[in-house]
């Protein structure tokens, strides 16, 4: 009777087991779940953030974080991470298609569905093997002595704004008119404006990929007047005509070059150049920079658009991560001198999210680990 019991029983797990087997069998709920609780492997590629990942495998930062114990967004090329909810990684991920703005690839940067300029545009170039240009020495030196200074933070810095293709256009005159792209421009009734003297208004047309950038901005009426303005098509690499000035005195647009949030926290990679300020420039500019303020011909100090690189031996490991973000921006795609200003001043956009305490870490590099590297000729008008 004890046999006949056990060998009932036998049978009864063999049925069991073998359904189980075959409600996990592939394509079957069972394995879907199973897969979807789990998450599958997935190997970082070269230029791939947390922030890209979860955008391919429709979930959050958060949750890949979460499954992998990461403490902050830095993450690694070779570096094995479980996404969850993933049933299948593949071993590249595609290039997202778009309609108003073409396909990205690389480190382009971008904000949102838009480029940020295209992937060969030179705010996006990786310059960390270029050659050290000949008067590095001298140009540093002139820029002068002290430390990197976060121009940006929870309060301070150049905030920018963002509208639908169908905002308002409003009219705008300029006291620069004849180097000024000419209204009406889609500034919001009630924009975010940059403190000081400057009061800088950035605004992105996020569905046409167009940004908009204007200095000194003051209300007239029903527009505003203010000292110069520039249209930039953020899906191409046209630049100002020579010799013209834009809302930088550089000529160069300014937000490609803000060091922002979303980026450094949100994404943890900085794909783009920065912009910064020196005390005293010459009256020449290099390329893409089209426009010098200053009569100087001292051929020692900084010309526009001169592009600096944080040395590749300078040691970050010691920083907050969110800190090396900007660092490892440094060190790849440098920073570019863009206005007269105070030396070493590295631009931001302001957010409330930022950690004071923590960005004045780069207060602690010296301007002496820096070198200019040689990106082209010297344009002396």
């Amino acid at each position: 009777m004890k046999r006949a019991s056990l060998l009932l029983g036998l049978i009864v797990l063999f049925a069991a087991v073998a359904s189980m087997a075959a409600a996990a069998s592939p394509g079957s709920s069972f394995a879907a779940t199973a897969t979807s609780t789990v998450g599958a492997k997935y190997t970082v590629k070269r230029g791939d953030t947390l922030w890209r990942i979860a955008r391919k495998f429709k979930t959050t930062v958060a949750a890949i974080k979460a499954a992998n114990s990461l403490k902050s967004n830095i993450i690694y090329a070779g570096q094995v991470l479980t996404v969850p909810g993933a049933a299948s990684v593949p071993t590249a991920m595609p290039t997202p298609n778009a309609t108003s703005a073409p396909s990205l690839s690389g480190n382009a940067a971008r904000f949102g569905n838009c480029p940020v300029f295209p992937p060969d545009n030179a705010w996006n170039t990786d310059i960390s093997s270029y050659a050290v240009h000949p008067n590095s020495a001298n140009y540093i030196a002139a820029i002068g002595g002290g430390n990197l200074h976060p121009d940006f933070g929870d309060i301070y810095g150049i905030p920018f704004n963002t509208v639908p293709g169908n905002q308002t256009r409003v009219p705008i005159r300029f006291y620069y008119g004849d180097e000024s792209d000419p209204g009406p421009y889609p500034i919001p009734p009630n924009p975010a404006i940059e403190g000081g003297s400057d009061r800088h208004i950035l605004v992105i047309d996020r569905d046409n990929c167009v940004l908009y950038e204007v200095y000194d901005a003051q209300r007239s009426g029903s527009g505003w007047a203010a000292g110069s303005g520039a249209i930039w098509d953020l899906k191409n690499n046209a630049t100002r005509p020579p010799g013209w000035t834009s809302a930088d005195a550089a000529g160069l647009p300014i937000f490609p070059g803000l060091v922002r949030y979303d980026e450094v926290v949100e994404q943890g990679a900085i794909n783009h150049a920065l912009r910064f300020t020196v005390p005293r420039t010459q009256r020449a500019y290099i390329a893409p920079a089209s426009h010098f303020a200053t009569d100087s011909t001292d051929p020692n100090l900084p010309p526009m658009g001169l592009r600096l690189r944080l040395r590749a031996d300078f040691d970050i490991s010691g920083f907050n991560p969110q800190v090396q973000v900007i660092l490892r921006a440094l060190k790849q795609y440098g920073m570019i001198v863009a206005d007269n200003g105070s030396s070493w001043f590295i631009t931001g956009a302001q957010d409330s999210r930022w950690n004071n305490e923590v960005l004045d870490q780069l207060k602690t590099v010296s301007g002496s680990n820096f070198e200019a590297v040689n990106t082209g000729p010297i344009v002396t008008p």
